[in-house]
């Protein structure tokens, strides 16, 4: 009912824009030409905001297409006026019954999903069982799956895309945006407060799925933590502080725009605060990174304070099956996660030099790398693929296939590291729980026959495996680099093999 709710927001209200919204949501240099190009539009009531997207852009493109034209590049308008303006038109029964919408879509949509999650796993002893799940689809690769998947592959297109479309969800949040930054609520603030929710409830999840689990439980409410504080909350405060907005726990090259001239800029002149951002920052990939790996592995950021991945183990968890085991798959995942990874480097490189050079090296074209990279790594594939495809392709399409970060994480992890899995041969049963539910695609059951330790780029050490596995068999643990790699044979009275 809340889903029902929500996706019918979209088709109810008007829109209405005048002189006075306008002038509130422009600059004063653009108000003018706004003013004149949109004359047409002016005090004209719509019944969507379809329609009414469609003449300001009908408008607004005509203007720039004139100008481009006539080669008149200082009259281009290059800011996009769209979202703020269909904001400003809206009235009418969204915006003047705000909280009951929040009632009837989000706190519905919560306590829905709270009454399935609780009573599950009721009546079942603690620890999952073998039950065949790879066998089944689980609700997902069918219909259900299908469905789901389309439907969260189009809400990433819209919110990256076309976000004056969804104005009227943004108007759900906007008293808790207010509250935390001062400030109305973006597409962004919507999609964060929404991708925290689901941690959240999903979070519970987990804990009700893997009861008794210490290590699952402790994971769980660590990325619970940082999403809600690091993520969130903290960023939205710096800005009602009038500090830059900034993510913490997010690291370069994750956060590929963490060395773009604007982002500099605006922490070098934000006083001390802004330059502990900028510090920290370069401390992360300098320090941070390699000795956190080192003594811990890549778990430590992966599947404990990155919110990508607690997106993953949350909401993802019901489709972490999905994962492809195959060889192919592997060869695949290691050349495009390491393309990615040299891609965001080289373009953080250029980026530098271009900047400490006054834009002598490549001018204007920097911007244009930096549009590249962003639609086709930081939207299409982090978001569009990477949790559209959940329950297509398994929860970490994006982690094993196109994260820099997690690249960069695990050659520290496979070449300098202390964590291992380690296996117990003589007691593996093949079940084939492990390989199953590994997210990351790593046929664990192959180590464990043989009892090797698991010691693997991709491995972001969850922990799943070991607490699926029926005999204890496998576990993570940090130790001497001279024992990470065994061969060690399966022992069967005097023979070997």
């Amino acid at each position: 009912m809340a889903l029902l709710f929500f996706n019918a927001l979209l088709f109810l209200g008007e829109y209405q824009l005048t002189e006075a919204k306008l002038q509130e949501v422009s600059s004063e240099q653009n108000y003018t030409v706004l003013r004149t190009e949109l004359k047409p539009m002016l005090g004209k009531t719509y019944g969507s905001s379809f329609a009414f997207v469609s003449d300001f852009n009908k408008y607004f493109d005509a203007y720039n297409t004139r100008q481009q034209e006539n080669e008149q590049w200082d009259r281009v308008i290059w800011d996009d006026y769209t979202f703020a303006a269909t904001k400003a038109a809206s009235e009418g029964i969204v915006k003047e019954n705000r909280g009951v919408w929040l009632l009837l879509t989000v706190i519905l949509g919560t306590a829905g999903a709270l009454l399935y999650i609780l009573p599950l796993y009721r009546n079942e002893t603690a620890g999952i069982k073998h039950d065949g799940i790879m066998f089944s689809s689980n609700k997902a690769r069918g219909v259900i799956g299908i469905t789901l998947g389309v439907y969260l592959i189009l809400l990433y297109v819209v919110l990256y895309w076309f976000p004056a479309y969804i104005v009227n969800w943004t108007l759900l949040v906007d008293p808790l945006s207010r509250f935390l930054s001062g400030g109305p609520a973006s597409q962004w603030f919507l999609y964060g407060t929404i991708y925290t929710l689901a941690i959240l409830v999903m979070g519970i999840r987990m804990f009700r799925k893997y009861r008794g689990n210490k290590y699952q439980t402790l994971r769980t409410s660590s990325v619970m933590f940082f999403q809600l504080s690091f993520a969130f909350l903290l960023p939205e405060i710096l800005v009602l502080l009038n500090k830059p907005w900034h993510d913490f726990k997010n690291i370069w090259p994750l956060d590929y725009t963490f060395f773009f001239d604007y982002r500099v800029e605006s922490m070098v002149s934000s006083g001390t605060i802004g330059m502990f951002m900028f510090v920290w920052g370069i401390l992360l990939i300098i320090l941070g990174v390699p000795l956190m790996t080192y003594f811990y592995g890549k778990r430590w950021y992966c599947s404990w304070v990155c919110g990508c991945g607690g997106l993953a183990e949350t909401a993802g968890d019901p489709y972490r099956h999905l994962s492809d085991k195959s060889l192919k798959a592997w060869s695949i995942e290691r050349i495009m996660v390491h393309s990615v990874l040299v891609f965001a480097v080289v373009m953080t490189l250029v980026t530098i030099a271009n900047y400490f050079s006054g834009f002598a090296l490549l001018g204007q074209a920097t911007g244009v790398l930096h549009q590249w990279y962003g639609f086709l790594i930081g939207a299409a594939f982090a978001g569009v693929v990477g949790v559209g495809f959940y329950p297509l392709m398994g929860n970490r399409m994006w982690c094993r296939f196109g994260c820099p970060l997690a690249a960069y994480l695990g050659i520290v992890q496979r070449f300098k590291s202390r964590f291992r899995i380690t296996t117990n041969g003589g007691q593996c049963i093949s079940c084939g729980n492990c390989s199953t539910y590994c997210e990351m695609g790593i046929d664990v059951r192959w180590y464990a026959q043989r009892g090797q330790n698991i010691v693997r780029a991709s491995c972001v050490g969850c922990g799943v495996c070991a607490s699926v596995c029926p005999r204890g068999v496998l576990k993570l643990e940090n130790g001497p680099e001279q024992t990470r790699i065994t061969d060690i044979p399966i022992l069967v009275g005097n023979e070997s093999f």
